[in-house]
């Protein structure tokens, strides 16, 4: 951790408060790399007397909805049976446990707030949230009404995020930046086999800006003459850019197997090992194939399969060709229960599709259909927005991308919609039938009237003199 005292240290007096009966919420702000993560751990081993909750947004399960509550709230919901009827009905129907009509975000909500209540009853609760950016976002703002709602219960809520959001506006903050400079060449110098050249170690730490991750991170991607000779790191890439350029050379230097299991690994958002090793022996995956991966770091098959660092599950995606993906993503759904997580299972089919393909664009209509039922607008919209894609029918294509942009508009995605309607109404494949196209005036016409709703709540809400970040909308083509 390299010192960090002034972050320990209120993470320390939450640990005690919570513990003390007390409730308090968090909201740790700081770059990729910085050490957010790090400093979860560190609270999670303080939390002596405590319970622990832990979840992670996942970038692949953004459009998901309540997927991220899901992950923290799966644990507890057999101690759920006390809450009142309609928060139980609101969260199971949230979480596909039950069939029902959309569940109110409100009543969700209370419910999750309830839940958390009932289990520090029992024992103080901290619960931890990692990557909060891509929480889903039926999750975060749920996440975020109950931490403004956690009153007298002996429950903390700690979020991780790269930037603020305005689901957990309102919330205290700490800002997590680069270390000191002393602290930036300690970790330097233990992260490194070879000697370095002065000019080298004071352009890393100068460059990193203190960045604990690209600290350790950059001299893997340097040969012993640069860091032993002076030649110093290009500078026309960015640094996210650089991490990701080690992470791929540390991929490239795996087996295949290990490089593709990893692949499979990456491209599960959950982390579900059984899923995954069920997924490999399809692919003809050897067990065996972990071990040069978590001998070199790189990941960890415990409970769940995690990876050291999100950039590196991204660099292993990104890196594999796109044949490979789409392999690995019709594994993982040959894997997948399709009564259980008849979801999951559609979205990989969809990912492995190499071209039109009407059966599986059908079930992602149905997908939507369930998601929408459960409140979940964005996922609804994904689906539907994949779907298209996927269909070769002209009329049908036009009635999906018109029900896109529809589940958009409700999603509050208004540019997404918009975008969407131009591309049905240009499609060179054929015109829009006299109710389609009707149906795309309608739709116009509400999201201009949303847009314009939402425009006027904007601006009452900015200081006087302050300019409106709002996008202008685009007109119909002509």
């Amino acid at each position: 951790m390299t010192n960090r005292r002034s972050e320990r240290n209120t993470l320390d007096r939450l640990a005690d408060a919570v513990r003390g009966g007390q409730s308090r919420s968090l909201v740790m702000l700081g770059d990729a790399g910085m050490g957010k993560t790090v400093l979860l751990d560190y609270l999670a081993g303080q939390a002596r007397g405590c319970q622990l909750a832990r979840a992670a947004g996942v970038q692949t399960e953004m459009e998901l909805a309540f997927a991220g509550l899901h992950q923290l709230c799966a644990p507890m919901l057999g101690r759920g049976g006390h809450l009142p009827a309609p928060q139980q009905d609101a969260l199971q129907t949230a979480f596909g446990l039950a069939a029902g009509p959309p569940p109110d975000r409100f009543m969700v909500g209370l419910a999750v707030l309830s839940l958390l209540s009932e289990v520090a009853g029992e024992q103080p609760l901290i619960c931890l949230i990692d990557d909060e950016q891509w929480l889903d976002q039926a999750s975060a703002q749920a996440l975020g009404f109950v931490a403004r709602r956690l009153a007298a219960d002996p429950v903390g809520l700690v979020f991780a995020a790269r930037e603020p959001s305005a689901a957990l506006a309102g919330l205290p903050e700490l800002e997590v930046g680069g270390l000191r400079e002393s602290d930036a060449r300690v970790l330097l110098d233990s992260a490194l086999a070879v000697p370095l050249d002065d000019r080298v170690r004071d352009q890393i730490v100068a460059e990193t800006k203190g960045n604990p991750l690209a600290l350790l991170e950059l001299p893997r991607g340097l040969s012993p003459e640069e860091l032993a000779g002076g030649f110093g790191l290009p500078g026309a890439v960015s640094l996210s850019e650089r991490i990701a350029e080690s992470f791929r050379r540390q991929l490239e230097a795996l087996p295949a197997p290990s490089r593709r299991l990893l692949l499979l690994a990456a491209a599960e958002p959950y982390g579900d090992l059984s899923l995954v090793w069920r997924a490999a022996g399809q692919l003809g995956i050897p067990v065996q194939a972990a071990a040069p991966a978590v001998d070199a770091g790189l990941v960890e098959f415990g409970a769940r399969v995690r990876f050291r660092h999100p950039l590196l599950r991204s660099a292993s995606y990104q890196a594999a060709p796109v044949a490979e993906r789409q392999a690995v993503h019709e594994a993982l759904a040959g894997a997948t229960d399709p009564e259980a997580a008849p979801e999951r299972r559609a979205w990989h089919r969809a990912q492995a599709a190499a071209g039109p393909d009407e059966e599986v664009a059908a079930e992602l209509e149905r997908s939507a259909g369930r998601a929408q039922a459960r409140g979940g607008l964005a996922a609804a919209a994904a689906f539907l927005e994949r779907s298209v894609l996927l269909t070769a029918d002209p009329a049908r294509r036009a009635d999906r991308m018109l029900a896109a942009a529809q589940a958009h508009l409700h999603a509050g995605a208004f540019g997404t919609a918009l975008e969407l309607l131009a591309n049905a109404e240009e499609d060179k494949s054929g015109p829009l039938t006299e109710l389609q196209s009707a149906r795309a005036d309608l739709l116009r016409g509400e999201i201009v009237f949303a847009s314009a709703a939402t425009l006027r709540r904007c601006c009452s809400r900015r200081p006087t003199g302050s300019s409106c970040s709002m996008p202008a909308w685009p007109a119909r083509p002509t």
